[in-house]
């Protein structure tokens, strides 16, 4: 692979309504053509999997260097499975595509008439990293809807380090209740509230709900974890709004008999250490309730780099951040830059793992055809239909006429995410994991972390409190900037 310091001789001179017309500078020694791909999610994994092989040069830039399987982050915040179930490292899933060559930095600037990104690694030292063609595939973070400061004591669900906060703060609370005497206090420690009632809340208050009546019913001494009240809010009047009414109202149904209380029709208001507030969207009060641990799964916002992206390149982004593209997911103006995944502004692309996957196949797709001289085609999105786990033996699985719940709908679920996940060890460690649970009520991976008390818990620049990043300066680091060894 040649240096990322050379200059393209591969530039965009116009493009039709399906693509870009591609030059070649020379016909022989010619630089080849280079293909940075921002963000190792389903929409940059896919993109830089399909061009393996290919007569490219791809660099895919990652905030944690791993792909994580997202749909599965909530068993894993829930002791089901592992971190290694449910992430594998990118340099090891792309080690058998030699043109591909992943790098652990966060992309904080563009700027579009270098085509250049400057990335920042965990130390805040940055780099900088050419292209010729740019897949953004950074995905989306946890939307608050301005009031950040509920962060701090509501996790979202989006990242490991997400997952694994929820993992000690499910275990912490059962643990800290066993050290009180009955009262107030140890009520609030054994009451859940789930703000959100889409699929990750759904599978959260269920998942917490079972963990409390099956896996931890016998194991305490003080505390009776059946005891504990699982409370899920949402401001429709429905959960579950993208799947058909009767199957939503069969999960209503389970997980009311799990025992969840469901309020629909208010929204979370305030959120602080002792609990939180709901106002009913019509007339009514705002009532508190009172819940030491608060999980936040109600929205979902375009990551800051997006919406710099979107700046740098004269896009009105949506109040979401997402980016408009046309009919082959590129920037209108920009045909060398893509958009897939959450981040594509397009009615009729939804927000879920196959439409990233999708949306990183046809960019890669689009790039052969350049390649080829051939002219792009437009993006169509198949939906391959929408599951949520419910609880043990219960799922909902919607696929075009096909309307599966309950045990059927729950094996169809599990079909469909191990097919999905990624390296065949993760397949099958995951599948035996499954079938134990389904003989006993046991969760392998409880152990949670509290952090170290002589360093920070979260070491990287990143990870910082739902702060902007400042501007990035100039590296300290050794090496030259802009360039990575093959």
């Amino acid at each position: 692979m040649g240096s990322l310091n050379r200059a393209p001789l591969i530039r965009w001179c116009g493009a039709t309504s399906l693509g870009a017309v591609v030059t070649h500078g020379l016909a022989s020694g010619m630089v080849r053509t280079k293909v940075l791909v921002i963000g190792g999610g389903f929409g940059g994994l896919f993109c830089a999997r399909r061009l393996g092989g290919t007569d490219v040069d791809v660099t895919l830039l990652d905030r944690a260097a791993s792909h994580v399987f997202q749909p599965l982050l909530y068993q894993c915040a829930t002791g089901t499975l592992s971190v290694g179930q449910i992430s594998r490292s990118l340099r090891e899933e792309l080690a058998g595509h030699h043109n591909v060559t992943t790098l652990l930095g966060d992309a904080v600037l563009l700027d579009p008439d270098a085509r250049q990104v400057t990335a920042r690694r965990p130390d805040e030292t940055t780099f900088t990293l050419d292209y010729d063609v740019l897949v953004l595939a950074a995905g989306m973070r946890q939307s608050y809807f301005g009031q950040e400061e509920f962060a701090h004591w509501a996790p979202g669900m989006k990242t490991l380090d997400d997952a694994l906060s929820i993992r000690r703060r499910l275990f912490g609370a059962f643990e800290i209740a066993e050290t009180l005497p009955p009262g107030p206090e140890r009520d609030g420690w054994l009451t859940f509230a789930v703000s959100g009632g889409g699929p990750t809340g759904v599978e959260l208050a269920g998942q917490i709900r079972e963990l409390a009546t099956r896996a931890l019913a016998k194991e305490f001494h003080s505390i009776d974890p059946e005891d504990a009240r699982v409370l899920l809010f949402d401001g429709g009047d429905r959960l579950l709004k993208s799947f058909a009414p009767a199957l939503a109202g069969k999960a209503t149904a389970t997980l009311a008999k799990l025992g969840v209380e469901m309020h629909l029709g208010g929204h979370v208001t305030d959120v602080r250490r002792e609990g939180i507030t709901v106002t009913p969207k019509g007339e009514g009060e705002p009532q508190d309730y009172p819940a030491r641990t608060v999980l936040w799964t109600a929205g979902v916002e375009a990551v800051p780099f997006a919406r710099h992206v979107a700046g740098q390149l004269g896009a009105t982004t949506d109040r979401a951040g997402r980016i408009p593209v046309e009919d082959d997911l590129t920037v209108a103006g920009h045909p060398e830059v893509f958009v897939v995944g959450d981040l594509a502004g397009r009615k009729d692309l939804p927000g879920v793992a196959e439409n990233a996957m999708q949306g990183g196949l046809h960019a890669a797709a689009c790039i052969r055809r350049d390649l080829a001289g051939e002219p792009r085609k437009a993006y169509k999105y198949r939906d391959l239909g929408s599951a949520a786990y419910i609880s043990r033996g219960h799922a909902l699985l919607q696929a075009g006429p096909v309307k599966l719940s309950g045990f059927l709908g729950w094996l169809g679920w599990g079909l469909i995410h191990i097919a999905f996940l990624t390296g065949v060890q993760n397949r099958v460690s995951t599948l035996a994991t499954w079938l134990g649970t389904i003989a006993r009520a046991h969760r392998t991976d409880r152990v949670f972390l509290l952090g170290s008390p002589t360093s920070p818990e979260q070491p990287y620049t990143w990870s910082a409190h739902r702060s902007e990043l400042p501007p990035p300066g100039p590296s300290t680091a050794s090496g030259t900037e802009g360039s990575t060894a093959a």
